[in-house]
């Protein structure tokens, strides 16, 4: 497999190197910043990229961008990005755009033959992400869940407001007191931080944030 890299810390970068051609890997190309690693891409035609995501010469997102441009311009060019630290936005922003891609911290290439079959199941379509980046997807996501605030029980009344029910319907499906649920209603309401409108106006703000957090 024809292998670009592209990594502005030269230890680390020649490291890597002679890690993949002893692994049986063809380094066809290195670059210590995002310009050049694009004018290697068009030149080299490689397989797969290994691209820091900080680069010069701002070593903010010129690694990511590059990324971008070569993903557009090969679709069929594996990439792998490689960060210090799990970037939960970038990361998304990448993963997004397809298969042959993956996200790795750098602190992952420790195992050199898990390492190897990753690159391999990149470059054959496959879509690898480090653990610890699920772990920060998942700890946003719950972060940022509006409907963290509820209860199970509100949960579970919120869900069947979705679905059309009434105070009696919702009551009827849950065997409890048609009082009950209008308390358990008011609490939603509140916890949600509706405006204050009517009560219909805001049944139905509900309905959509809960819609909107599926």
């Amino acid at each position: 497999m024809r292998v670009i890299l592209a990594e502005d810390d030269v230890l680390l970068r020649e490291g890597l190197a002679s890690l993949l051609e002893r692994s049986g890997l063809e380094v066809v190309g290195q670059a210590g910043e995002a310009t050049g690693l694009l004018t290697l891409v068009r030149e080299k035609a490689p397989e797969l990229v290994i691209v820091d995501i900080r680069m010069p010469p701002t070593h903010t997102t010129e690694g990511l961008d590059a990324a971008r441009e070569i993903r557009a311009e090969f679709p069929d060019v594996a990439i792998l990005v490689l960060s210090a630290h799990a970037e939960v936005e970038h990361a998304m922003e990448l993963l997004a755009s397809g298969q042959r891609i993956g996200y790795l911290l750098k602190s992952r290439i420790t195992d050199v033959e898990d390492f190897v079959e990753t690159l391999e199941r990149i470059a054959k379509g496959g879509s690898v992400v480090d653990p610890a980046l699920v772990r920060e997807l998942v700890t946003a996501r719950k972060r940022n869940d509006p409907l963290a605030v509820l209860s199970e029980r509100e949960r579970e009344v919120l869900a069947l407001m979705a679905e059309g029910r009434s105070n009696a319907g919702i009551s009827r499906r849950l065997w409890v007191t048609e009082g009950t649920v209008e308390k358990h209603v008011r609490h939603i309401l509140a916890k949600l931080n509706l405006p204050e409108a009517d009560d219909d106006h805001r049944r139905v703000l509900a309905v959509v944030t809960f819609l909107d957090a599926r």
